[in-house]
């Protein structure tokens, strides 16, 4: 069989790193101040009246919509650029600015303290239309370049492009709504978290972005992947005739509908492995597997009855948290990046990365179990909460480490070339 050719770099993958990579870094340092104020809460005194809970949101925010969102904008721009457009590094820079504007402003609100109070959704008053408008800015920028390659476009292609658009324009609308005070998710009565439709849907959607990247960048296909296509539109039938009220835990419909996502366990590396990565991208797939794994089962594990009620607003909860964004969406993105810069990770970071996770993750269950029980120790800090609390800490000083490593390989190297061949990618 013949060799399948490989990806070229995009020429603005590696702006596209440095911003996702500067917004981690970012977050990051946020988050060791987070670590220490809970280590030394009287440190917090120092930086009044920017206290823990106005430091919180720039930390998930900045996380989200910075360095989890940015390396999916990029495959975004690799699939509407056309590499060849002389403006087309440009105008990547334009949108990036722009999205990176929106944060930068809406960390200043929250430090304000102008919250809507809502996890993810801090986006109140002022700072409200920021994130929409940069969304609305850099569809304007994709649209303009679907119609100028328009005329060179395949049907299918054309196809692709428009049905992304369309999902797209919705998206900033949802947002601002999303984000005022009189709009709240349905509720699980009995442990006050998420209800299992709502997980269900939000996975779901996760798993539907994990199918499209790939077609986002252009990687070739060595594998049919009809049937779990199939199974991704199952599952979405599953969402569809659920129960989307404020439903508990405790009725099997949802206990069961959530449990159809361990069926997505090997289903997602199955379509990943039906096609064809740059070589240098390889151990990021390989950790975000096992991250998903540990993610999926352990998110159906802690919903389950009694379960759910004990572990929900304990630190265990921060641990399957950093699970999620730390873990499996940090090893999705490193494979992004390296896809669209052609360029290999330090392998310092990589390691350095997976082992502080590791440790964190570790230790927050370990808190989290605690607490059940012994909550008061927590308050009083007891040895053995410093202790874990201490971990945490040393376990984000070497997560931030990995980025602050990464973040700089990029700024000294040298832009790779569209043409040119580069290490990340097959010979």
């Amino acid at each position: 069989m013949s060799p399948i050719a490989p990806v070229a770099a995009r020429p603005f993958g590696r702006t596209v790193a440095l911003y996702s990579l500067g917004w981690l870094v970012a977050a990051n340092l946020v988050g060791l101040w987070l670590a220490v104020s809970l280590l030394w809460p009287e440190v917090g005194n120092v930086l009044a009246p920017l206290t823990f809970g106005r430091w919180t949101p720039l930390h998930m925010n900045w996380q989200l919509y910075g360095w989890c969102a940015l390396p999916t904008v990029g495959a975004l721009l690799a699939l509407f650029f056309d590499p060849q457009h002389p403006r087309a590094r440009r105008h990547a820079q334009l949108a990036l600015a722009a999205w990176s504007a929106a944060l930068a402003l809406g960390g200043l609100s929250w430090l304000a303290g102008v919250s809507s109070g809502k996890l993810f959704l801090d986006w109140h008053g002022w700072a409200r239309p920021l994130l929409p408008l940069a969304m609305i800015f850099l569809w304007g920028l994709l649209a303009a370049h679907t119609r100028r390659r328009w005329p060179e476009l395949p049907r299918s292609a054309r196809l692709l492009r428009v049905v992304v658009l369309l999902a797209l324009a919705v998206v900033p609308g949802v947002i601002f709504w999303s984000a005022g005070r009189n709009v709240y998710h349905p509720i699980n009565p009995d442990s006050g978290g998420a209800t299992g439709a709502a997980v269900l849907g939000s996975t779901l959607g996760i798993v539907t972005i994990c199918f499209a990247l790939p077609a986002f960048l252009g990687l070739p296909r060595t594998r049919p992947v009809r049937r779990i296509i199939g199974a991704l539109l199952a599952s979405w039938l599953v969402f569809a005739v659920i129960d989307h009220g404020n439903i508990s835990h405790h009725v099997p419909a949802q206990i069961i509908a959530l449990a159809t996502l361990l069926a997505w366990i090997p289903l997602l590396p199955m379509f990943w492995w039906r096609h064809h990565w740059p070589s240098a991208a390889r151990p990021w797939l390989l950790a975000a597997v096992a991250w998903w794994a540990v993610l999926v089962a352990t998110g159906w594990i802690s919903f389950l009855p009694h379960v759910s009620e004990a572990l929900k607003f304990t630190h265990a909860l921060v641990g399957h948290a950093h699970l999620a964004m730390a873990g499996f969406l940090t090893n999705l993105n490193g494979i992004l990046l390296v896809v669209l810069t052609g360029r290999r990770a330090p392998r310092s970071t990589f390691w350095l990365w997976q082992a502080g996770c590791a440790i964190y993750v570790l230790a927050m269950w370990v808190l989290g179990y605690g607490e059940i029980g012994h909550l008061a120790e927590l308050f009083r800090s007891e040895p053995w909460t410093q202790g874990l609390l201490g971990t945490r800490l040393a376990a984000g000083l070497a997560m931030t480490t990995a980025s602050v490593l990464w973040l700089m390989q990029l700024a000294r190297a040298r832009e790779a070339s569209a043409t040119a061949a580069a290490p990340a990618q097959d010979t």
